[in-house]
């Protein structure tokens, strides 16, 4: 124990004697540091003690900045002073307007498209060179039934005109000479006194094919006086002459398209409309009238329905409604797109409110007795103008008879239960003007 406590102090005595790193000379470091350099092998790797150190102190001072960054936005952050209102906020004002159930009339719309009742490319009925193009053949002109358009060559018709006049005299001499052979035989069995065997004695089937040839050349007179009359090309009903196919000097044959023509007196329309609007409609519905009015809403007259339902269209599978305008106005043009208004059946428990009460997510907000807001999912019978027609609700919440505060301009911030202070529209305006 002594020996070896002797040793300890020898040993810290030695400690404390020799000097440190620290307190050593530039020179005596230099050596040393010579004499390391030539103690290591060439082959030995290099220690670097000092880049670790180094990357931890970087990474040290990284972070003490973020805490630093971190710490004076926290300080610097905006903070709203809250201070606590005893009294409720003011109530949302809401313009309601006040509705009650009545019996409407239903009114189903419909869009359909205005087409002629006739339109057709007018041929050449018979064949030759077209010797004449009438102003009224060209395009866009509006022309009247039995205008003439074209002239085509007549010459080879007039001769097969005249032919068949002469066939028609040749038949009618041999029918006089035929007649007049049976009335010589006759009185010749007359004179005798006896009873001719047959008709073949008396000449009778000669006078019955005479008859015959009579009336089959005053046929082939006709056929040729209509020839004749389809070398001038007419107007076959009015309308408006949409494109010419033929021109002056062009030799065409029968069947040959010369123009195209639309008419322009009756126009016809073909309604789809959905069951729902359908079973709207006051049956039966033949004969009655549709009010037309323009995609701008402008009143373009009426038009009868000629025939409704009875089928549904093979590719949509929904009933048809045939109309037909006879008198059509200035404004009721042929391939015009109009919307088509029928007067429906009455119903009963319904409300008329305003287009604008309806949510975009099909919701209507109505107002209850205590001021509170209450949403509904209306049944949607129709819409006429700006103005939409449901069916009267039944909720305890809003009450069975009515009438009712509706919201007309709902905004997406109402909440089911929420107290507003409801403001007639009517009141509204009188206060802006």
């Amino acid at each position: 124990m002594t020996d070896t406590s002797a040793s300890h102090s020898v040993s810290q005595d030695a400690d404390l004697e020799a000097p440190s790193p620290k307190e050593a000379s530039p020179k005596e470091a230099n050596s040393k540091a010579a004499n390391s350099k030539e103690a290591r092998p060439e082959d030995a790797p290099l220690e670097e003690p000092s880049r670790p150190r180094r990357r931890w102190l970087w990474i040290t001072l990284s972070v003490l900045f973020l805490i630093a960054v971190i710490t004076m936005l926290l300080e610097t952050e905006d903070t709203a002073n809250v201070t606590r209102n005893p009294a409720p906020p003011p109530a949302q004002t809401v313009t309601v307007v006040t509705v009650a159930p009545e019996e409407t009339i239903a009114t189903v719309t419909a869009f359909a498209g205005l087409r002629p009742r006739w339109d057709a490319e007018i041929r050449a009925a018979v064949s030759g060179r077209i010797t004449a193009v009438q102003e009224s053949a060209l395009a866009g002109q509006r022309v009247k039934a039995g205008t003439p358009l074209f002239s085509i060559e007549k010459t080879q018709y007039e001769t097969a005109v005249a032919a068949a006049e002469l066939g028609l005299e040749q038949a009618k001499l041999a029918h006089w000479r035929a007649k007049n052979a049976v009335a010589l035989a006759r009185a010749e069995f007359e004179r005798a006194g006896t009873t001719p065997p047959n008709d073949l004695a008396l000449r009778l089937p000669d006078l019955r094919i005479a008859e015959r040839t009579v009336t089959s050349a005053e046929a082939e007179l006709e056929a040729a006086r209509r020839q004749l009359a389809y070398t001038e090309v007419t107007a076959p009903f009015s309308g408006f002459v949409i494109e010419r196919m033929a021109s002056l000097g062009q030799t065409v044959t029968a069947g040959e398209p010369l123009i195209h023509l639309s008419d322009d007196d009756r126009y016809e329309l073909v309604a789809e409309l959905s069951h729902a609007d359908w079973a709207l409609l006051d049956h039966p519905i033949s004969g009655k009238d549709a009010r037309l009015f323009h995609r701008d809403g402008t009143p373009l007259g009426s038009a009868r329905i000629r025939q409704g339902g009875g089928f549904l269209d093979q590719q949509t599978r929904q009933p048809r409604v045939f109309m037909e305008v006879t008198d059509p106005g200035d404004g009721v043009l042929a391939g015009d797109f109009v919307r088509v208004a029928f007067t429906g059946r009455p119903i009963a428990d319904t409300l008329a409110l305003p287009e604008t009460a309806l949510t975009r997510s099909g919701h209507v907000w109505f107002v209850d007795d205590e001021d509170r807001l209450q949403r509904i999912e209306p049944q949607i019978l129709f819409r006429t103008g700006d103005t939409l027609v449901i069916k009267a609700p039944v909720s305890e919440d809003l009450g069975e008879d009515g009438p009712w505060r509706v919201a007309t301009t709902p905004l997406a911030s109402f909440l089911p239960g929420q107290r507003v202070a409801p403001q007639e529209a009517s009141a509204l305006t009188q206060t802006e003007d």
